[in-house]
């Protein structure tokens, strides 16, 4: 009778053991299965919709209003110069390739991919050196941001000039500066001292083995200098007048040689982006429109100011968060200049909702330009706005293009009829050809864009109702 009791608890347990086995062994096996198994991708993250409200641990220039120190101690203590000496030695190959992942496009107006605009730099040298060029002529009416790096953050841009010099391999950066930029320049100057003293510039830069010199030089106030072909001419002691392409400057630039021309904010973003990776540049704005970006708002605001923003911030937002909204309020808006004096203006209508960025700007047949942003409230007399705009692009015409040198004075002259009511309406079609002749024709891209292509187009979405309210009518 034991034996049968004992025999029948050995079956029960071996029948339980069999039965655990079995479900190890069917839990293997399915594990197996869906290990083996590809599994289908998690969903792609929400599409960003909102943008703007950079958090102050986001921006880049962290002295933007000089509240603190702008030379090498206080600039060290903020960050500037930390383990550059790292950057450098990751080689040309790496700063370049993180540009492009960075989506940096060009603060200078044009909206190049700079990561790209790089890369066209030889990799090879054919005995001849290559030169960084950066583009501080900063003329655009309207435009100041790049002024308070200059004076406030100079060594993020001397810093950025010794990075951007790796990825090009350059030898050498200058920084030609607008002749009336009198403090920046010697806070630069004084900047630049600092930076060789302490042996972060020079020969060995930041102890890395790589020699690279900064030279600093002064325009004389010529607004075409702006123009990158222009601005070599001067630095080569020439007459500041754009030359023809091809050459392009990445094969034959400063003194024939391999030159890349950059704008002073593009520069000044690059050691940051380098630091805290690609990926963070580029989690804010939209999809080609990435980064944070200066914008400088002037006009009728409450609080004219220069703020770093996400790219992609509505242009409302921006000047009701930073400047205390329109003059007014805002449906006492009558236009706004979104990027410089060489962009069309936007109606109300369309600054109800545009969007901060390039693609936005250019959908809507304007511009984002320099983020110069000029607000008009309803007593501006857009007539009159046009025809000072129109004298300072004649006055600063360097004379090469006859399309430029005859047609800016034409434009003026018109204006200046249409202001006081002696001018025909058909003279905003003649106007209006006369842009698609130059389109063509002329050779420095200055007065095409800052004439005909933001006046004219500005005239064209003005010009009956706008006319009609001038100081005097225009005569039929």
């Amino acid at each position: 009778m034991k034996n049968l009791l004992y025999l029948s608890r050995t079956i029960a347990v071996s029948r339980r053991v069999h039965n655990f086995d079995t479900i190890c062994r069917s839990f293997s096996t399915q594990s197996a299965t869906t290990a083996g198994t590809p599994q289908p991708a998690p969903p792609p993250p929400p599409e960003k919709t909102h943008f703007g409200g950079l958090k102050d641990e986001d921006r880049i220039f962290t002295n933007l209003y000089g509240l603190h120190d702008p030379f090498l101690k206080g600039a060290m203590k903020r960050g500037d110069w930390y383990r550059t000496k790292d950057l450098v030695l990751k080689g040309s190959d790496w700063i370049v390739n993180e540009m492009k992942k960075s989506g940096l496009r060009g603060r200078g107006g044009a909206g190049f991919p700079s990561g790209l605009k790089w890369s066209f730099m030889p990799k090879v040298s054919d005995g001849r050196p290559s030169y960084l060029v950066v583009n501080a002529d900063e003329s655009e009416p309207g435009t100041c941001k790049d002024r308070e790096i200059m004076r406030h953050d100079p060594h993020k841009l001397l810093e950025g000039c010794l990075i951007a010099g790796v990825g090009m391999r350059a030898t050498a950066a200058y920084i030609y500066i607008r002749g009336e930029y009198v403090n920046e320049r010697r806070a630069l100057e004084k900047a630049r001292q600092e930076a060789y003293k302490a042996g972060l510039l020079g020969k060995n830069a930041c102890g890395s083995g790589y020699d690279f010199d900064v030279h600093i030089h002064y325009g004389a106030g010529a607004y075409i200098c702006g123009e990158e072909t222009a601005l070599l001419e001067s630095l080569e002691g020439k007459q500041g007048k754009p030359r023809l392409k091809p050459p392009f400057p990445a094969n034959a630039g400063l003194y024939g040689c391999p030159t890349t021309v950059t704008n002073v904010e593009t520069v000044a973003v690059s050691p940051s982006i380098l630091r805290r990776g690609p990926e963070w540049f580029a989690s804010f704005g939209r999809k080609n429109n990435s980064g944070t970006k200066l914008f400088c708002v002037s006009g009728h605001v409450n609080k004219p100011c220069t703020v770093e923003e996400e790219m992609s911030i509505s242009l409302k937002e921006l000047i009701e968060r930073h400047c205390g909204g329109v003059r007014g309020g805002w449906d006492n808006l009558l236009a706004v200049i979104p990027g410089g004096s060489s962009v069309p203006l936007l109606p109300k209508h369309i600054c109800d909702d545009v969007l901060m960025d390039y693609d936005a700007l250019k959908a809507v047949q304007s511009g984002l330009g320099t983020a110069a942003v000029i607000v008009m409230d309803k007593s501006t007399d857009v007539v009159d706005a046009i025809a000072r705009l129109s004298y300072f692009y004649k006055h600063e015409s360097c004379g090469q293009c006859t399309p430029c040198r005859e047609g800016t004075g034409w434009l003026w002259m018109i204006m200046e009829r249409l202001k006081v009511g002696n001018a025909k309406l058909e003279e905003i079609d003649m106007l209006q050809e006369a842009f698609q002749t130059r389109v063509g024709e002329e050779n420095p891209g200055e007065g095409r864009e800052g004439v005909t292509g933001g006046c004219c187009i500005c005239l064209e979405r003005y010009s009956t109702k706008e006319m009609q309210c001038s100081k005097v009518d225009v005569v039929e």
